[in-house]
């Protein structure tokens, strides 16, 4: 029997969550080959933290403090942009499709900012070879950031909606026009705290979030949409296989989940045909971008849990980009 992460190739597109090219080229063969690769600030950190990573970092460093007349605040945050895109790069030759990155989390709630951000990150790409058409900004999903995704869509530079938790999000986010959706099979801590992370007996009928994936599915059939949908927050290869057989476009798999998956050869084929269908919820025709996102925003306050789940994704990936710029600052002072 194939391995389960050959059986599910077979069914949805995978890509890479990870800035290792390691992980990417371990998995690449003559029959299979990632599609996209995604990273996030926590994915960041964790490579530029590795002291087989130092040149990078350094690198991204130095090009940095050589901008005349930069102030300090402003190399690091060049430094930041540029360690994403070097990072991406290392990994860039192992997939066909794009590379994504994600735009600060402090300006997550400032449309103007967001998209700043994101047309920096594609010059800084472009200018190291990968083109506006091999990449993807990711940006979670508030509402003024939705509207950043909007805008940069019209701007011709693809965007993906992730931190997403229920399907007003991802209605608003195919409205935008972004090119994919990333609702989170789990929530973003359970990877920094494994305890409350829950194994289920049936993953597919059994946890919270599969219902709202199979209904984003199913919505997005119904209405015809372009946007793609990309779970991601996977914690084991049951859970991958679970997901798949909820038949979304993509899913983004970090290094130990595609190592499960590789190492396993059970015969999942009635599993992946066995997925609960979701129900169509976009009949209502709402206009979740009216009014600057408003109708989103209230969407949200009355999710209370995809609201918290939101709000504490934030939280811990700016934790996490302040921890990479604390490195940054320790490198651009000691040379």
């Amino acid at each position: 029997m194939a391995s389960l992460l050959t059986q599910i190739s077979a069914h949805v597109t995978i890509d890479v969550d990870s800035m290792d090219p390691t992980v990417a080229s371990h998995h690449t063969t003559d029959s299979f080959k990632f599609r996209d690769m995604t990273s996030n600030q926590a994915i960041v950190y964790t490579e530029a933290s590795k002291p087989d990573r130092l040149n990078i970092l350094q690198s991204a460093c130095n090009i940095a403090k050589k901008a005349s007349g930069a102030s300090l605040d402003q190399q690091i945050d060049d430094a930041l942009d540029i360690l994403n895109v070097n990072l991406a790069k290392e990994v860039y030759p192992f997939i066909t499709g794009r590379v994504l990155v994600q735009t600060a989390p402090s300006v997550a709630y400032n449309t103007s900012k967001t998209v700043d951000h994101a047309k920096k990150l594609v010059s800084l790409f472009e200018a190291n070879g990968i083109p506006k058409s091999r990449v993807c900004i990711k940006i979670p999903a508030t509402p003024e950031s939705i509207i950043a995704c909007q805008q940069l869509e019209q701007q011709g530079i693809s965007t993906l909606a992730t931190c997403l938790f229920n399907v007003p999000q991802a209605l608003a986010a195919s409205q935008a026009g972004c090119a994919y959706v990333t609702p989170y099979f789990n929530e973003l801590r359970v990877h920094f705290e494994p305890s409350i992370w829950k194994e289920y007996q049936e993953t597919a009928k059994e946890h919270p979030m599969a219902p709202v994936i199979a209904d984003i599915v199913a919505a997005f059939k119904s209405i015809g949409s372009k946007t793609l949908v990309m779970p991601a927050s996977i914690v084991t290869a049951k859970e991958t296989v679970a997901l798949a057989s909820l038949k979304p476009d993509h899913l983004t798999l970090s290094g130990s989940v595609l190592q499960q998956l590789a190492d396993s050869h059970e015969d999942i084929q009635a599993a992946l045909a066995a997925g609960p269908t979701g129900k169509d919820v976009s009949s209502s025709n709402i206009d979740y971008l009216a009014n600057g996102g408003n109708t989103l925003k209230n969407a949200l306050a009355a999710d209370a849990e995809a609201t918290r789940k939101l709000a504490d994704a934030l939280k811990i990936f700016n934790d996490m980009e302040q921890k990479t710029r604390k490195l940054i600052v320790e490198h651009l002072q000691a040379s």
